[in-house]
């Protein structure tokens, strides 16, 4: 019988999220998630896998919705905001827009090596800066900027001196080529992903999924767990 005493980390689901700081639905997937987590962190551990976006806009291309350049990406975080309700500045994509989302990625991964908790934050920092404060997070001066306010405002778990360091390293880049290389690996090619496996069994869902849709798939891979936590 499953009860709230945090479960041994073998016994619990392990999730990978595949995302990335510039993914306009990954912010508003954002409540779900996080509703997600306060309901089920008992029993899953989960890990961020940066994904790598846009590299730049010479290779980027996303024939769904018919984007090659900056402008035409602003129209697409207008349709996100009128599909999901989620608070965005589509104004980015005119004003500033992001040459590539790898800087971010990286300074995630360099926050990362910090804790699981100082990654958590400093990515949730950086998608609040692009998506609502119409941030340009490929300069490394923004993410910098960023960086700083983070330190300030979660002095006990991000340090500012330590990330000036480890920004942009070897080490910090080899990680998220890791990170690219398990996203080819698995074939994700949009964004939200997520993977859910336990003792084998695996589901995957992709794209912008509610609150619900992420229950059902924690059901099909660990029904005790869900039936648990609902009390029937």
């Amino acid at each position: 019988m499953i009860t709230e005493k945090l479960k041994p980390r073998a016994d619990r689901v392990e999730i990978v999220y595949y995302t990335d700081p510039l993914c306009c639905w990954s912010w508003a997937f954002e409540t779900h998630w996080q509703r997600f987590l306060q309901e089920y962190s008992t029993y899953i551990s989960y890990q961020y896998c940066m994904s790598g976006l846009i590299p730049d806009w010479e290779r980027f291309n996303d024939p769904l919705y018919a984007v090659s350049r900056p402008v035409q990406m602003g129209p697409v975080w207008l349709e996100v905001h009128h599909l999901t309700g989620t608070d965005i500045n589509d104004m980015l994509w005119v004003i500033d827009p992001p040459a590539s989302s790898f800087p971010a990625c990286i300074a995630v991964k360099s926050a990362g090596r910090q804790s699981m908790r100082a990654q958590e934050v400093f990515l949730g920092e950086l998608r609040r800066a692009v998506m609502l404060g119409a941030k340009n997070i490929s300069k490394p001066e923004i993410l910098m900027q960023i960086a700083q306010d983070t330190a300030v405002d979660y002095p006990e778990i991000f340090d500012m001196g330590r990330f000036e360091n480890e920004f942009n390293d070897e080490q910090s880049r080899q990680e998220f080529r890791v990170d690219l290389q398990k996203v080819r690996y698995n074939r994700i090619g949009r964004f939200p992903s997520l993977t859910l496996t336990l003792n084998g069994r695996g589901v995957m869902i992709t794209g912008y999924r509610p609150y619900e849709a992420l229950v059902e798939a924690l059901r099909q891979v660990a029904p005790e767990i869900v039936k648990a936590r609902m009390g029937s």
